[in-house]
């Protein structure tokens, strides 16, 4: 993989003399303010305006700004008028067009569709600010305004709609988001390499259809791609066949590979699981071949995937003059999201876990992006310093998963050829470092800063990767923990935690025991958070059954019960869509079927098991225990798992909650006289039991800092961990 560029490597554009705005401009007003006659690039966010390097529009307006460019952002307009987009004029080089934070569908629906009552991301958690479809909505709304303004997408949503892909509001395969939305490019993925290329080279004068040489870009091509011996070659995996293709192209050539076309992947769920598997297979920064698929006569180019950013760059990069807080013209109106993040640090981008349900593997990549340890704990103080309400707690250093700082391959040219879907699953690579050590080290050094009382890790934590560190353990345990920890075992049957790319069970106990001991011996009541997903692909009734009894035997109870979200471009999507495996080999006649749960009846049933305990679910749970054979576990005894009917007294089973793809739990101890466990004390500091929201990137998104996921979706559509935060 080649080294390119420092990111700051390039020339200032004429604006830098004008130094680095207050808060970036949101009206006339802040432009007048500022002395601009004009904005170069203009971005137009689903999201409130939060200056802070978890919020995509931030991270990429203050970075476009650093490289001497005027920046406005045009946040939440009203999407029902076009003159809410001509509100800061037109701008000289491009409109950047995101989403926002969380993809706008997982946002707004839950994953029974229904609709969502709050947006973590709007002043006063206000639903309905952003339209369905948001990044397609702006951008068409954007070339009404100014017809010849070149329009950029970016952020999560368009990043994993960037393919043909399955949708799964519609229950239809759509177009790629690029032509649906009539935008010029669109950049996916951790885009800050491509938007600064892209603005310095449109600021010469250089043409939007010139940039196919960029990476991580997505352009329609004006004439069908052809094979040309000594220069392309054109590599055909447009069919399925009996056999894997052999996709090797010629020696000194470009090789592209063809992928299915939009109409075979739309009428063929077998050819649409096909193409996720090929696509997923070019992933690698460090051998990924550009991607063609035709929609109708038009060619799609997807480049290769952009290379991850140097340490050096991404500590930059995070320590631009971001104010930290909200625009003032928000009026301290709250911000969840921003509520959620104001006192973490993120201290690492990507993940190499590979879950086949998680979108930030698709969007953010597998290559961990590691700031410095100096670059942290500047943070840190400046949390500390600078944050309005800080009480002397950090609730977060972490990323999409909390102990995956400066891990890496042992060996970068093993790495560059490397097309493991994973690199814990089914067993820790033996070429991975999982020395924690360093991580270790930072923890001591943040927590030893003057005004530090306390930091929390609330990301999400790999309990697989842990088990190799027990001096880590210990150390988390005995100092980070903010009364109960988050992990993730999803489940307990290896049917479906094989195809989510998930640890066994065994990993899960051996973790409890060591957290446990090391609680016990810090001398602190301490509590596991574990999640759950129900109505993953390949999971059946009896798995769910056999979980809720685990859970039951455990003393486990589930206070957030989600079912799995299809969220467009992940493995466990294309599961759900066509019924088969992608993770193993894909050829006609050859193809390992998986069944799932589509029906709302069911779905609802799965939820129901993973809340045993609650009298609501008690008639349906019944009724299936029954059609399962299992009437012996109808009663009152502990080893039943839900009583009798009582004579006379009837409750049905009340709405689904659901929101984004899994369960939390919490360990409890059991009632006098009853066979349901009871809720411990809440441990006084809390912690991890709240979920952030997630990001967007490119043009402009990106999940804000710590660790967690957006409320409601903790893997679904956002890249990537706390409030939906995502990379540029």
């Amino acid at each position: 993989m080649e080294s390119p560029r420092s990111l700051f490597a390039h020339r200032p554009h004429w604006a830098i003399r004008l130094g680095p705005a207050p808060f970036l401009p949101m009206s006339r007003r802040d432009m007048d303010d500022l002395g601009w006659d004009a904005c170069d690039v203009i971005l137009v966010t689903g999201d409130a305006y939060v200056d802070h390097p978890s919020f995509g529009m931030a991270v990429i307006g203050r970075l476009l700004e650093a490289q001497g460019f005027r920046v406005g952002i045009l946040s939440q307009p009203d999407w029902t008028s076009v003159e809410s987009f001509r509100a800061l004029g037109r701008p000289t080089l491009y409109f950047g067009i995101t989403a926002g934070n969380m993809d706008s569908m997982v946002n707004r629906y839950t994953a029974d569709r229904k609709i969502r009552r709050d947006d973590a991301y709007t002043p006063g958690g206000e639903a309905g600010r952003r339209p369905d479809r948001a990044a397609i909505v702006y951008a068409q709304r954007c070339r009404e305004a100014y017809r010849d303004v070149p329009v950029v997408l970016g952020g999560i949503e368009a990043s994993l709609r960037r393919f043909a892909h399955y949708d799964y509001w519609s229950d239809t395969v759509r177009r790629s988001v690029l032509l649906d939305s009539k935008a010029d490019i669109l950049l996916y993925g951790n885009a800050e390499r491509a938007v600064v290329a892209l603005t310095h080279r449109l600021a010469r004068g250089e043409s939007v259809r010139a940039m196919g040489d960029l990476r991580g870009a997505v352009l329609a091509l004006s004439e069908p791609l052809e094979d040309t011996p000594g220069r392309l070659s054109l590599l055909d995996a447009s069919q399925l066949a009996t056999t894997a293709p052999v996709l090797r192209g010629r020696p000194g050539e470009t090789a592209v590979v063809r992928l299915p076309a939009f109409e075979a992947v739309r009428a063929d769920p077998d050819q649409y699981l096909y193409a996720s598997r090929l696509l997923h297979q070019e992933s690698n920064p460090g051998c990924a071949r550009a991607l063609v698929q035709r929609h109708g006569e038009r060619d799609l180019m997807v480049t290769p995937p952009p290379v991850p950013l140097s340490t050096a760059d991404l500590d930059r990069v995070f320590e631009l003059p971001y104010q930290r807080a909200p625009h003032p013209a928000y009026g301290g109106a709250r911000i969840p999201a921003w509520e959620m993040i104001r006192h973490s640090v993120t201290i690492v981008r990507g993940c190499f876990g590979g879950c086949s349900f998680c979108a930030i593997t698709g969007h953010e990549g597998k290559i961990i992006q590691s700031r410095s340890e100096e670059s942290i704990l500047r943070e840190v103080e400046a949390v500390r310093d600078h944050v309005e309400g800080f009480t002397g707690v950090i609730s977060d250093l972490g990323g999409p998963s909390a102990n995956m700082w400066h891990l890496s391959c042992r060996d970068p040219a093993i790495q560059a050829v490397c097309r493991r879907w994973s690199c814990l699953h089914p067993d820790v690579c033996r070429n991975l470092v999982t020395d924690q050590g360093p991580l270790v080290n930072l923890y001591r050094k943040a927590r030893a800063l003057p005004g530090i009382r306390k930091i929390v890790i609330s990301s999400g934590l790999r309990h697989d990767l842990a088990l190799h560190s027990p001096a880590y353990m210990r150390e988390l345990v005995t100092h980070h923990v903010g009364g109960y920890l988050k992990i993730a075992p999803e489940h307990t049957e290896p049917g479906p935690l094989r195809l989510m790319m998930k640890p066994g069970l065994a990993a899960f106990e051996r973790f409890k025991a060591m957290f446990e001991r090391f609680s016990k011996e810090a001398g602190k009541e301490q509590y596991l958070i574990p999640y759950f997903i129900a109505a993953h692909p390949g999971t059946t009734d009896q798995d769910m059954l056999n979980l809720a009894l685990w859970l039951k035997r455990n003393n486990f109870r589930l206070d957030q019960v989600q079912t799995f979200l299809p969220t467009p471009m992940t493995p466990a999507t294309a599961m759900y869509h066509a019924g088969g495996n992608p993770l193993a080999p894909v050829a006609l006649g050859a193809i390992e079927r998986v069944a799932t749960a589509k029906g709302l009846r069911q779905r609802r049933l799965h939820k129901a098991f993973l809340r045993w305990h609650d009298p609501e679910n008690w008639p349906l749970l019944r009724e299936a225990l029954r059609a399962m054979g299992r009437v012996d576990l109808i009663g009152p005894g502990r080893q039943n798992l839900v009583p009798a009917a009582r004579p006379g007294f009837s409750r049905g089973p009340r709405p689904a909650e659901g929101t984004g793809g899994k369960a939390a739990a919490v360990s409890r101890a059991p009632e006098r006289g009853s066979a349901s466990p009871a809720r411990p004390p809440r441990p006084g500091s809390g912690g991890a039991a709240r979920k952030k929201p997630e990001s967007a990137n490119a043009a402009s998104a990106r999940p804000p800092s710590s660790g967690r996921k957006a409320a409601g979706d903790r893997k679904g559509l956002s890249s990537g961990r706390r409030p939906p935060r995502l990379p540029s």
